[in-house]
């Protein structure tokens, strides 16, 4: 058995693409454009980490998504967890649980779809803004 991929359906793949490629720095492996189905599915992975893949999956008639807390999480190891935070901060994103300990934070992408991100290694010393940073919504 092998780990493939997780499947997140997305309302707005231009959006979720900013989201996931641009601000979190996900990479686009693939894409597949079915018109017949009327879909397209994108596959991105973490740089250097092909083999733990999200596939983004689009459905071209549009539809109301919901349910992204039900799905749970995806989950990043990452090399600075502030520096990332910031990051994201400055491209507009919500940072819903802030890295006050250095270790965790919880973002969410255009879909509702929660993201952990992970210190790689141990820790980094607590620091502001991220110390006194409040949580915001759910994550």
């Amino acid at each position: 058995m092998k780990y493939l991929h997780t499947m997140v359906r997305v309302a707005d793949l231009d959006a979720s693409l900013d989201f996931y490629c641009n601000k979190l720095g996900l990479e686009e492996l693939r894409r597949i454009d079915n018109e017949g189905g009327k879909f397209t599915l994108v596959f991105l992975a973490a740089p250097g980490d092909s083999e733990a893949q999200v596939e983004l999956t689009h459905n071209w008639d549009p539809e109301t998504l919901s349910g992204g807390r039900n799905f749970g999480h995806l989950a990043y190891h990452v090399d600075d967890i502030y520096a990332l935070c910031h990051r994201l901060m400055d491209g507009g994103v919500t940072i819903n649980r802030p890295p006050r300990d250095g270790h965790m934070a919880f973002v969410r992408s255009p879909d509702n779809i929660s993201v952990e991100l992970l210190q790689a290694g141990k820790p980094l010393p607590p620091k502001e803004p991220w110390a006194s940073m409040p949580n915001t919504g759910e994550w």
